[in-house]
């Protein structure tokens, strides 16, 4: 399916370009055209088709779901739409505030703000091109499983009180409902300002996780991350998950990185590890839950990630082999 952006990178890298197959640069070369050309292909018809679908969901309308539900139901609910509602960072705080406000418990509100950056078709299914469905479904049951368990030993501690005070007197409103498209050409314009949108906040994130796929692909030898980055290194998977929190990336941006160490041996659970850090406790993530969080509540909610990223880690190192 994806053989033509091979072949179209083998044109322009090593015809149109004169490079040798051979050579660093050509390997590097060769690896960025053809991601561009493949991830940017996907993810235009992948958020057009998602948000065509979409255009009935809403970040409110998903607070009006999750209301009201047993904690058996509320959970696995929670990391579900979060898995399938990517919204940006920006919509972190009224999500928080609107999910409270319903009266939903906190655990369960912080399960669906660890799910949603790191699970979203879109980037699902630019993994499974990039490295194989059975990694990418390896990655979405990891990923609900850290946000169902984060999210219930938060709300076993209790943490309610190092939730900012104004938030719980804060009142949305039914107001604050958004009415949903429900005619086609509405549907259909929401999709494309949906691709002009999402396109446009995560394309630079994008190249350069591209480029540095290309670097890395071309320009390390493999010998070095079979060295300092095999499963038989302990100190690998945290210091992947330590590399990915001062990046500010999202999960598409951080897939083709995820390609390269992949196609160098890098062990699945310590490229899993990194792209989960990535996703859900970059730094920009946590400075923006501080409008609603205290200092207290975001180290404990960055600590039980940092463990569980690293337990994935190993727990995949040690069955994928």
């Amino acid at each position: 399916m994806f053989a033509i952006f091979t072949q179209l990178a083998d044109w322009l890298a090593y015809g149109l370009l004169r490079l040798s197959p051979e050579t660093r640069l050509g390997e590097a070369v060769h690896f960025f055209i053809e991601d561009v050309t493949k991830i940017f292909f996907l993810l235009t018809i992948i958020v057009f088709a998602i948000g065509f679908f979409r255009a009935m969901l809403t970040p409110e309308r998903v607070r009006k779901v999750v209301a009201g539900r047993s904690r058996f139901v509320s959970y696995p609910m929670a990391v579900g739409l979060g898995a399938v509602t990517p919204f940006c960072s920006c919509s972190s705080v009224p999500l928080f505030i609107g999910f409270l406000e319903a009266r939903i418990p906190l655990g369960v509100t912080m399960a669906f703000l660890i799910a949603s950056p790191m699970i979203n078709e879109v980037a699902v299914v630019v993994l499974a091109a990039a490295i194989g469905w059975k990694y990418a479904l390896l990655y979405v049951a990891a990923g609900l499983t850290v946000g169902i368990i984060g999210g219930l030993m938060i709300e076993v501690l209790k943490l309610e009180k190092w939730v900012e005070g104004y938030v719980w007197n804060i009142k949305m409103g039914e107001a604050k409902l958004q009415a949903a498209n429900t005619n086609f050409k509405a549907r259909v314009d929401y999709a494309v300002d949906q691709v002009k949108e999402i396109i446009g906040r995560i394309w630079i994130y994008v190249l350069v996780g591209i480029g540095i796929g290309s670097l890395l692909h071309g320009f390390v030898p493999e010998s070095f991350f079979l060295k300092y980055a095999s499963a038989d290194n302990w100190l690998a998977v945290p210091a992947a998950v330590m590399t990915g929190i001062p990046l500010y990336s999202n999960a598409t941006g951080v897939i083709p990185i995820v390609e390269a160490l992949m196609s160098k041996g890098v062990p699945l659970g310590t490229v899993l590890a990194l792209m989960m850090s990535v996703a859900a406790i970059s730094l920009p993530e946590m400075v923006i839950l501080r409008k609603v969080l205290k200092p207290q509540l975001i180290a404990t909610f960055a600590g039980i990630l940092f463990v569980a990223f690293i337990s994935v880690g190993y727990l995949f190192n040690a069955l994928v082999v």
